[in-house]
């Protein structure tokens, strides 16, 4: 065979097949590696591939060569991702409500080419039982990236905020109002992105959704308000701020089923103390904004937890009890 144009590849052919054909379970002889790159029209003999394999190996490839039933099988032992990270990726990917279907499956066939094409198919196998309410905001994969770079910078923001009108089409809040702020810190929170930005109008910090950010852009300010966000915990934010719906900020008494241990250090972490009450209650103090979604949040658990202070909180409770009970008359 005449020497084609890919010769001088060869090594990096042989690679490529290693990748992509290749794996603990599926592996190939020399003359089946042999017959992959004649298919790229390069040529190769046993001899001259001993070495290619050895230089491979040497540059740092995990080419792992096993006897079977009289012939010796080469494969790649070891990627940059083990087949079980790629799955914890995948799954990650594919439940993220803030990723459409479409970037769902242009990055999860990003992450199929880190396997094998064998191994490939079961990250593709998984993808199918999933069927996720996802985000129809397309621009949201460059709209984070846009963020951090603002946040790199130092530089201010401003956008349109929109939201989903009973026609099903998206509808831009206040008229079109452009907002303009500093922002601080991205916050995933319940699958979804949210920005944490500081708001010179009500001088305060705010979150905003960021799928429902429109033309975001970059403005040559600096950013304010850095001494209140570096008041804020953000890492125990999302603990206090249910669904991201503000409220005033209280410390409340919660009363709780010891069988309730394990979803309040789901929502506050381990670090909350424990008050034992007696043989089947205990108590916790909980810093938390004071909003519906809490509310709702605590009648989830049925009997198992009872707010018992402060005053304006259990009364807060009993008007959403009251409420609750006028929208579900019995018939």
């Amino acid at each position: 065979m005449s020497k084609s144009r890919n010769q001088k590849s060869k090594l990096l052919y042989l690679a490529k097949i290693l990748r992509e054909e290749t794996d603990e379970e599926h592996a190939l002889t020399l003359q089946e590696l042999i017959s992959r790159l004649e298919s790229y029209e390069i040529s190769a003999d046993r001899k001259t591939l001993y070495t290619d394999l050895e230089e491979l190996q040497l540059f740092g490839m995990d080419i792992i060569s096993e006897r079977r039933n009289r012939s010796v099988y080469y494969y790649l032992a070891s990627r940059e991702f083990e087949l079980a990270e790629l799955k914890l990726l995948v799954d990650s990917v594919q439940s993220a409500k803030f990723v459409t279907e479409r970037k769902s499956r242009e990055l999860i066939r990003k992450l199929e080419s880190l396997v094998s094409v064998h191994e490939a198919r079961q990250l593709h196998r998984q993808v199918l039982l999933s069927g996720r309410v996802k985000t129809m905001n397309e621009s949201i994969y460059y709209s984070v990236d846009k963020l951090h770079a603002a946040i790199a910078n130092n530089q201010q923001i401003r956008f349109q905020y929109f939201q989903w009108n009973v026609r099903k089409e998206p509808e831009l809040r206040h008229g079109g109002k452009w907002y303009r702020v500093s922002p601080w810190a991205l916050v995933w929170e319940d699958e979804y992105y949210y920005l944490l930005a500081y708001d010179p109008e009500s001088d305060m910090l705010k979150h905003y959704r960021v799928d429902k950010m429109l033309r975001l852009q970059a403005v040559s300010a600096p950013r304010e308000g850095e001494e209140l966000y570096r008041q804020q915990d953000v890492a125990r934010y999302s603990q206090r701020v249910f669904g991201m719906f503000r409220g005033e900020e209280l410390t409340v008494t919660l009363l709780c089923e010891n069988a309730m241990a394990g979803a309040i250090i789901d929502r506050f972490g381990k670090e909350l103390p424990f008050i034992r009450e007696d043989e089947e209650h205990f108590t916790v103090r909980v810093r938390v904004a004071a909003s519906r979604q809490f509310l709702g949040w605590v009648i989830s658990l049925g009997s198992g937890v009872k707010i018992t202070a402060p005053e304006s909180m259990t009364e807060a409770m009993r008007a959403e009890i009251r409420r609750l009970s006028e929208e579900y008359p019995e018939s």
